[in-house]
Parts: C-alpha cells; structure tokens; sequence
C-alpha cells in the first residue's frame, strides 16, 4: 500500500474539496514515471519528409490552425525534476507516491518543495490541500499532527481543516515555534482541551472549549501572532 501526494499550480489559494474533485477527476489513470513533458518533446514519431502527419514533434500543431499544446507551470516541471520518485498525473498535475512507511519524511520533503516551487499540494489520505497563503508571522513555525504531518510555515485554512480531522486516530494538532511558544489541542468528550505554554518563562495554561470553533479561532490567532485567546477563555496553570 503506498502514501500519495498530488502537486500542481493554482493561481489563487482553493478549498481542501476543490482539490479533492481535481484530484479525483485525474485518477481514472495511472502517472508514468516523471520525464519532459509532452510539450517538450521534439523527437520524431515518423518520417517528416514523407508528409506522415504523426512525425511532427508532440504537442506541435498537426494541421493548420491547430493550437498547440499547453506547456505546463514552470513550477511543475522543476518540482517534477527534483522530487525523485515523481510521476505526470498530467501535463499540468505531478503524483508522489511511496511505501507508507517513509510517508512522513517523504510527506515534509514534498510540502517544502512544492512551496519552494509555488504550487499546492494535496494529500488525499487526510483530505488536505496545501495552499501558498495566507501565512502566519512565524517563517519557522511547525504544525504537528496526532497522525504524522509535520508542516513548516503551514497555511492559516490548513491549519483550521487539520483541526477539523482530530479523531482518536489523530489525537492532537499542535503549532509550535521552538524556544518560544507553542499552542495545542486535543478532542475530549464533552469538547476539545486546549493548551498554551510560553516557553521562554516555562509556564503552561490548560483551558476546555467546547467546540472546534474556538479551537480554530485561537489556532489562527496564535499564527498570525495575537493571543486574544488568553484573554477570551478561563486557563489554568499546569
């Protein structure tokens, strides 16, 4: 069984379910192994001299008038040149996919490149898209997951709709700047159990809240650097 990733260019942020019906739209089948895309190709398929209309390079327009075909993201290809193990889903949509026990390594590799070249990623295991922006403050802020997901600069509805996957399979979202902050939560019967420490004083707040949204609207507050949250709800320290 293996662990997926799918990268492609979006002119704006989208929704986790607008990925999802890209994504499905393009499984009915299967990447071959990354290589110049088709628009690229300018090796012979017949003999040009002997009028063969399938000797033109392709891509290239067969008949007059005939557009050619669109070259994809610049962003696409040189994501697909540099992710070893990458397959065309498209000429405009790239799939990685490994065995699930390197999908966490593999998983932070993709999400850092795919920024780095400017393009979403969806992970169709969890129903998460990975939009460029918006961003909080912090460049070095990780989101960790209950279920394996370490992000780096993660985006502000990313961080809501992980929020919104917790189970018992995926106990706990958490963003954290190292040798600062960082704010966690995890579900509880009745609601969600929400924590913030200041590591710099080693002090530690626990608070309920009852329900997601509360858990949501502090998480992107502690992003985008506020902490009305701390004022907003009753903590107790630990």
């Amino acid at each position: 069984m293996s662990f997926e990733l799918a990268v492609w260019y979006e002119p704006k942020p989208i929704t986790r379910e607008h990925a999802g019906n890209v994504f499905q739209s393009l499984r009915h089948g299967e990447p071959h192994r990354a290589e110049p895309p088709p628009g690229d190709r300018t090796t012979p398929l017949g003999d040009p001299e002997a009028g063969d209309p399938e000797a033109l390079p392709h891509g290239a327009a067969s008949r007059p008038g005939e557009p050619k075909d669109a070259e994809p993201h610049p962003g696409v290809t040189a994501f697909a040149g540099r992710m070893p193990g990458a397959g065309w889903l498209s000429p405009d949509h790239v799939l990685v996919s490994v065995d699930l026990e390197r999908a966490d390594e593999v998983s932070a590799e993709v999400f850092a490149l795919a920024a780095e070249c400017g393009l979403v990623c969806y992970d169709p295991q969890r129903g998460l898209v990975h939009n460029l922006s918006p961003r909080g403050v912090y460049p070095t802020m990780e989101m960790r997951t209950g279920d394996g997901m370490i992000v780096v600069g993660p985006d502000l509805q990313l961080i809501s709709d992980a929020l919104a996957t917790m189970s018992p399979q995926n106990p706990f979202t958490a963003l954290v700047v190292f040798g600062e902050h960082f704010v966690q939560s995890s579900p509880e019967i009745s609601g969600y159990e929400l924590e913030y420490k200041d590591s710099v004083r080693n002090r530690m707040f626990r608070t309920h809240v009852p329900d997601l949204g509360a858990v949501q609207d502090a998480f992107t507050e502690y992003a985008t650097g506020e902490r009305a949250f701390l004022d907003r709800h009753d903590w107790k320290l630990v």
